[in-house]
């Protein structure tokens, strides 16, 4: 038995990657440990943007120093880094042992005990895959079995791979390949094994949740249908504003089990923009989209990129006002990362780091108030809240409306006793800040 220690990168859809990868290792067993206790650590890497790979490589390169302390003994990186930059990587780092790209996780056992029991393999370890096996169809590993790193009350499920949009600043396609939608039945199992465990709240992931189906003759609206069936609470991240259809729209809007809450990643609002981006919609329909959806009573997250090649001024100012307009609930902005190998990086008009960031502060801005706002709206109110923990600095107990997603959005905090992880509570919002809610406890749902 090894002691290994598994450090997590990046999105949601890396997140689940990694509990998947924690399988085969207690399956396999070994034990699970604090990265002060390895004897071996792997690393799970994003490559998505500049700043993702940075953080990547300042991780590997932390974790390599604990080698000179004798403890550790083997480094091992896995996920989009190595199977965007594999070759580079050998080169460039030597401190690590082995590499594992994205779609070679069942590999991880032969990687360890392999490294562990000889020195020489780490060259074997680390070679590159050829395409087919590199891209072969995911559902094996989504079927491996899972350790939750979430709440035990919540998971996330992914429903598809890769991504088909062709986004010209995005470098998914070129790492995770074509979209590929998992099948119904295999999702099914899994939320059911999921709530039999214990799960309350089921978190749908995807490049594109809203493709889903497209590949093999399905939809969400079916999948949906069929997961209204657990007993669980249903929530949509990453939904493109072109898919978000009537039907779609108010099958949120008049079920019992889906959050009144979706993630749509809009970038932008300017016609001229979102072509350059090769986004397939407009602003006026991103604008009728999302009017809609609150017309329904459904929250939005967005994203917002700021800083597009060509983006002038009268662009940025056009997205000020949309989002002042539009009122998105919860909004994230970011800076455009020039990324070699995509069509943007190829384009003209590209502007300097100081003006993005720039941008990125005044966008801001706008949104925290849209949410300061929005939170004010709250007070006097009794939301259904789903207790998660205890923040001991504030004396509170702390959870999540269903209009609070886990990591991007506020909390609740709220004063109670005799409180069960896990369960939702009535709670009256006495008061509100720039992201947070507060209130008190009310009778047990």
């Amino acid at each position: 038995m090894t002691n290994v220690a598994v450090i997590s990168l990046g999105c949601d859809k890396n997140r689940i990657d990694t509990e998947h990868l924690l399988f085969r290792l207690v399956r396999g067993g070994h034990s699970v440990c604090d990265i002060a206790d390895a004897d071996v650590i792997v690393i799970n890497t994003c490559a998505f943007i500049e700043s993702a790979r940075a953080e990547s490589i300042d991780t590997v390169l932390e974790c390599a120093k604990l080698k000179s302390d004798g403890k550790l003994k083997k480094l091992i990186v896995t996920g989009c880094l190595p199977q965007k930059y594999r070759s580079e990587l050998i080169q460039a780092l030597p401190e690590v042992d082995a590499f594992l790209g994205a779609f070679e996780y069942d590999k991880i056992l032969q990687t360890v005990d392999g490294i562990c029991m000889a020195d020489n393999v780490c060259a074997e370890s680390a070679a590159v895959t050829d395409a087919e096996k590199r891209y072969r169809d995911f559902c094996d590993a989504e079927n491996c079995g899972r350790i939750l790193t979430t709440f035990p009350h919540t998971a996330y499920l992914k429903i598809a791979e890769g991504c088909d949009n062709k986004c010209t600043f995005c470098t998914i396609p070129s790492i995770r390949g074509g979209y590929r939608s998992r099948p119904t039945s295999d999702i099914i199992a899994e939320a059911r094994k999921l709530a039999d465990d214990g799960v309350k709240e089921l978190i749908l992931v995807a490049q594109d949740v809203t493709r889903y189906g497209s590949d093999i003759g399905s939809s969400l609206v079916g999948l949906l249908d069929e997961l209204e069936r657990l007993p669980v609470m249903i929530r949509l991240l990453y939904c493109y504003p072109e898919r978000m259809t009537d039907e779609l729209i108010q099958k949120i809007s008049n079920s019992r089990k889906i959050v009144k809450y979706v993630d749509i990643p809009i970038q932008h609002c300017s016609d001229k923009i979102l072509k350059t981006m090769n986004r397939k919609t407009t602003g006026a329909s991103v604008e009728r989209v999302i009017n809609i959806l609150h017309k329904n009573g459904i929250v939005v997250r967005t994203t917002l990129m700021v800083g597009f090649p060509g983006e002038t001024q009268a662009e940025f100012d056009e997205l000020c006002e949309f989002v002042k307009r539009v009122k998105p609930e919860y909004a994230g902005v970011f800076a455009y990362s020039k990324e070699d190998g995509t069509a943007a990086a190829r384009l003209p008009g590209h502007i300097k780091r100081s003006e993005k960031l720039k941008r990125v502060k005044t966008l801001g801005k706008i949104c925290t108030e849209v949410t300061r706002t929005f939170n004010a709206g709250q007070i006097g109110k009794k939301l259904r809240v789903l207790y998660e923990d205890v923040d001991f600095d504030k004396n509170m107990f702390v959870g999540r409306t269903e209009f609070q997603a886990p990591e991007v959005d506020g909390l609740v905090y709220f004063k109670g006793t005799e409180l069960d992880v896990g369960k939702i509570y009535e709670v009256e919002i006495t008061d509100s800040d720039d992201y947070d809610l507060y209130g008190t406890i009310g009778e047990l749902q």
